[in-house]
């Protein structure tokens, strides 16, 4: 693990020093330089998870796939999407934008005399062992996760925005993004707000993101495999997720012969939510993806990256 971490080191100092440094004095933000190297950090592991895409997901997907690839277009579209997220731009457009103003707002509270609590310290010697402390600190953000992706789909107003991310017809391991930019901020601030409340550190806040992504760009591969009968009940896999895009499925519920909004399977990492809430759908089967309204009524959700923000804006207020 130390190996690991001085690794992860070397190559944030490296790229810093190369080009994030030289480029934040260039623009005349040098008081920015702390958080340039943050933010360094983050473009690391995006790299690093490209690279897992790349040289691993990347060839199970031709070994193993679930369906045939027909539509490369809307695959270069969630490429888009991957690579704005992954390589920083959106972090960088939250830093300047609502970063900023729940830092400020955090910090006067702060001044206030708002303590500063840690969820891992309650117990007496588990902050003192790394991997149980990222352990609760994973449970408590995969439960956080598990109730805001049920609200995504469930809430009217916030299905609007999340629909997009399951408009894609050809899921593949670039789909994890392809999400409304309004849909990012939102789960990225309630996110924030957990990580302050629970005292997760710096450092652990980007192990739990990292290892979260790179877990949903498995799920959302276009891989034929489950886990076996134990497995799928102690983590999402690929087949467990895609009932969760299937048409009509992942997406709707079915109660006294009307469909509202619903779905199953809304587990980011652990199935225990689903199971322990009632909505887990263990079935072995591999559906299309989609909505409903787009094979049945030729919704349009947009084809290209523009396209479909500014179609998700009209859906929120019901002009689309």
């Amino acid at each position: 693990m130390d190996s690991l971490i001085d690794a992860f080191s070397f190559l944030q100092q490296s790229l810093f020093e190369a080009v994030v440094q030289p480029l934040v004095f260039a623009s005349g933000q040098a008081h920015l330089l702390d958080k340039a190297y943050e933010g360094t950090g983050w473009l690391v592991v995006g790299l690093l998870q490209i690279a897992v895409l790349l040289t691993v997901l990347g060839p199970m997907q031709r070994r193993w796939p679930a369906e045939p690839l027909h539509d490369p277009r809307a695959v270069r579209v969630d490429v888009a999407y991957t690579l704005i997220h992954r390589l920083g731009l959106f972090k960088l457009a939250m830093f300047f934008s609502f970063d900023w103003l729940f830092e400020q707002a955090w910090g006067s509270l702060r001044g206030l005399g708002a303590p500063t609590w840690h969820l891992d310290q309650i117990w007496p010697g588990v902050s003192d062992v790394a991997w149980v402390s990222f352990l609760i600190y994973l449970l408590v953000f995969d439960f956080v996760n598990y109730w805001l992706h049920r609200g995504q789909h469930q809430l009217p107003r916030w299905w609007a925005l999340h629909s997009l991310h399951h408009s894609q017809r050809q899921m593949t391991m670039w789909s994890d993004n392809r999400n409304h930019l309004l849909d990012d901020v939102l789960t990225s601030l309630a996110l924030s707000v957990v990580a302050v409340l629970v005292g997760v550190g710096p450092g652990q806040f980007v192990a739990l993101v990292a290892l979260g992504q790179l877990s949903e760009n498995f799920q959302h591969a276009n891989v034929r495999l489950w886990f076996g009968r134990i497995g799928e009940r102690l983590w999402v896999s690929p087949r467990f997720h895609r009932l969760h895009h299937s048409i009509g499925i992942g997406h709707e519920t079915e109660r006294q012969g009307q469909r509202r909004l619903g779905g199953c399977n809304y587990g980011v990492l652990l199935p225990w939510w689903d199971m322990l809430f009632g909505t887990a759908d263990f079935t072995l089967r591999y559906d299309p993806t989609g909505i409903r309204d787009q094979v049945e009524k030729g919704r349009d959700y947009g084809q290209g990256f523009w396209a479909q923000q500014w179609l998700g804006v009209l859906r929120l207020f019901g002009r689309a």
